[in-house]
């Protein structure tokens, strides 16, 4: 059943999805003729929160930018390289392959969001290179994987919430991780959709005839032989010492951070240990470099989008149309459904607002009077907007961004399967928030 549905969901998708680019030049326009019918913004206002927010997100789109390029060098390195690939051979078929990969991305995912990226990409390039399976499936695995990161251990809203003086402290005070990330109803959520995204994307393997292979001499980026080496410049740039030099400090310095200072994971730490890691482990800069060079190349879409996409939650957020949406959605909940049509009005409002930080700054001040007024659990409506934001992300091209550019495909390639999930995912979250 799930092969049949997935067929013309693939199609449709194909056919209809634009490239991100346009999605987000989409989306801004619709954000700003909403905020001008429904909020009552004149154009030159919307104009000018549009303008003033273009670059609200250039920190985050540097970060995305790193995660992607220290992230694929890393992978490239050749320790990891064997890692991957002796990992990817207990793979024998293509339904073993995809169950694989779904596993190690949902699992890596759960961990830290950029690492699941990143890994769950990777990790896809290496089993196309032994497997011969849909290379589109297979990377949409990948990435579905990405669905628990919100419900982990570095899901923002929660962590937001567990630290001491958040800008909701006074109206709620701190709700620590055993009543989120560790609480039963959400471990219970994490567990089932453990389960049903590898089964899901198993079944919905394509036959032979309908299935997208790609060449795994396409994916080998192993580096060119060094030559004879004749220049000092040449001596340095092959210089294993100089690798060590600077890159054994820098792990130095993690271990100092989590082990004597008890620093915890961001997306700061995860670029940095990416980054050094990478530069002990290509031993030259020369083998580095050429990594660098072959990451970068993927790089464009984050570079350009990113803006757009502050811009859009600017609009958003300034004008009251983020809020308008969740008190609707809200507005006829009971203490039992809305954490259920908080996660529906997050999902909504992520498609506008794809930043999980950013989206919990949004509703808070709409969800949490909510649940106070009507005696709600505030754990649980918290969580539902965390998983809301990372539910929707299954349609929005915003975070698939750099898996896309690692395994060289584009949105349409993968999304057909990707909403196959929104919906299976989507009704175990909702049972989970509400029942569980």
């Amino acid at each position: 059943m799930l092969k049949m549905i997935s067929k013309p969901a693939v199609k449709l998708v194909e056919r209809y999805l634009p490239d991100p680019y346009i999605f987000v030049l989409l989306l801004t326009l619709v954000a700003a003729v909403a905020a001008i019918a429904v909020e009552r913004q004149t154009p030159l206002a919307v104009m000018r929160m549009w303008g003033d927010g273009f670059w609200g997100l250039l920190t985050f789109s540097m970060q995305m930018l790193l995660v992607l390029v220290t992230g694929f060098m890393l992978a490239s390195s050749p320790p990891v390289k064997r890692i991957l690939q002796k990992l990817a051979g207990t793979a024998k078929s293509p339904g073993g392959a995809i169950i694989l990969v779904t596993l190690v991305s949902l699992a890596a995912s759960w961990i830290n969001w950029g690492f699941g990226l990143v890994v769950g990409a990777l990790f896809a390039k290496e089993l196309a290179r032994l497997v011969r399976v849909d290379y589109r499936l297979l990377v949409a695995s990948a990435y579905s994987g990405f669905i628990v990161w919100h419900g982990g251990l570095a899901g923002s809203v929660p962590l937001t919430i567990a630290t001491e003086g958040h800008f909701t402290a006074d109206q709620i005070g701190v709700i620590g991780t055993g009543s989120t990330i560790f609480a039963f109803f959400n471990l219970a959520i994490v567990v089932c959709l453990f389960i049903a995204v590898p089964l899901v994307n198993r079944l919905m393997l394509p036959d032979e005839q309908d299935s997208v292979y790609v060449d795994p001499q396409l994916l080998d980026d192993e580096p060119a032989p060094v030559g004879r080496l004749t220049r000092p410049a040449e001596r340095l740039e092959n210089s294993m010492a100089l690798s060590l030099l600077v890159g054994v400090p820098g792990l130095v310095f993690l271990l100092d951070h989590f082990i004597l200072r008890g620093g915890g994971l961001n997306l700061n730490v995860v670029n940095f240990l990416f980054l050094f890691l990478a530069i002990v482990l290509h031993r030259t800069p020369r083998n580095l470099l050429t990594s660098l060079n072959e990451a970068i190349k993927g790089g464009a879409g984050i570079v350009i989008q990113f803006p757009f996409y502050a811009g859009i939650m600017a609009i958003m957020v300034q004008s009251g149309l983020a809020q308008s949406m969740s008190e609707w959605l809200i507005s006829f909940a009971t203490p039992t459904s809305l954490p259920f049509w908080s996660f529906i009005s997050a999902g909504i409002v992520n498609l506008f607002v794809p930043s999980g930080g950013g989206q919990w700054a949004v509703q808070a001040p709409v969800m949490l009077p909510a649940a106070q007024a009507l005696g709600a659990d505030i754990s649980r409506v918290a969580m539902a907007v965390a998983w809301g934001d990372a539910w929707t992300n299954l349609l929005q091209p915003f975070w698939a961004l750099p898996v896309l550019a690692i395994a060289g495909l584009k949105a349409k390639d993968i999304m057909g399967f990707c909403l196959v999930q929104l919906f299976i995912t989507g009704i175990i979250i909702s049972v989970g928030l509400v029942w569980f």
